[in-house]
């Protein structure tokens, strides 16, 4: 008897739909977000320094993952069929771009004193085939959405988050804390930052958010899935959007979700789109 045929990978697809707004208290947008759904990159920066500052950060954060991403490997899949989530090259290649958003940012800061002091947190996430890869920095968050539950992929570097761990606060108490939005780690602020990575096999029907914490500190992780699970992939950021306004909309609000599909297509991917202040 002959050796089995090998089967062939299983090759996923993302689509993707995203929103910002500037929230009730705000009078200015410092976030930013990418689609790239050529490249099957998603990125939700939330820009902090000053009026010009945090979105001169946000803006710069998104263009330069994008355009080092591309880079790699242009207008191909990064990782070779067949590697495993383990050996992928992925993990360091998105820890590199997050790294050079940084360098970018804290540079253009240097040129201009207008600017001095901007920064940004970063939630970046790549699907190739069935691998999703994320590179994290500050408190805007990455979650998944599999069959009846929710799960926050990253961890918010805060204030709040560090005195949850030592046992401080409760999570309940975090959302209501007066220093919650003091974060630990940003993109930018400094010359380096240390980024968090990680990798996961994703499934056909995975929906992963990436969110600014405008979103995350308004509602709880039931009240995301409910609203993921009960819309359409295009209406679920502006339905995210609206409950965190009619709660307050302390914040500006940027939801980007992603869906997993098996890719039955061509190879030919859709179009890229970059929304900043």
């Amino acid at each position: 008897m002959g050796a089995p045929a090998e089967r062939a990978p299983v090759r996923l697809k993302a689509a993707s739909a995203g929103l910002t707004d500037v929230g009730r208290k705000r009078d200015h947008n410092e976030d930013s977000y990418l689609i790239d759904d050529e490249l099957q990159l998603y990125v939700v920066a939330d820009g902090m320094g000053g009026h010009a500052g945090g979105g001169t950060a946000s803006r710069i954060a998104v263009e330069t993952i994008d355009k080092r991403m591309r880079d790699t490997r242009p207008g191909q899949p990064v990782l070779p069929v067949g590697t495993t989530l383990q050996d992928s090259p992925v993990p360091e290649t998105i820890r590199s771009a997050v790294e050079q958003a940084c360098l970018a940012i804290f540079a253009k800061a240097q040129e201009d004193p207008e600017l001095a002091g901007m920064g940004t947190t970063v939630i970046s996430m790549l699907l190739d085939d069935a691998h999703a890869f994320f590179a994290h920095v500050g408190d805007s968050r990455a979650y998944l959405v599999r069959g009846e539950l929710i799960q926050q992929i990253s961890e918010d570097h805060s204030l709040v988050n560090e005195q949850i761990k030592a046992g401080m606060i409760t999570p309940e108490e975090a959302r209501h804390s007066r220093y919650r939005n003091i974060i630990t780690r940003s993109v930018g602020f400094e010359e380096e930052v240390q980024v968090d990575v990680m990798g996961l096999l994703a499934e056909v029907g995975d929906l992963f958010i990436l969110c600014t914490d405008g979103l995350a500190n308004m509602m709880d992780d039931k009240e995301i899935l409910d609203i993921a699970r009960g819309n359409t992939l295009d209406d679920i950021p502006g339905k995210l959007i609206e409950l965190a306004n009619e709660r307050g909309g302390d914040d500006n609000i940027t939801v980007v979700a992603v869906r997993v599909e098996l890719d039955d297509r061509p190879e030919a991917r859709s179009a890229r789109a970059v929304h900043s202040p």
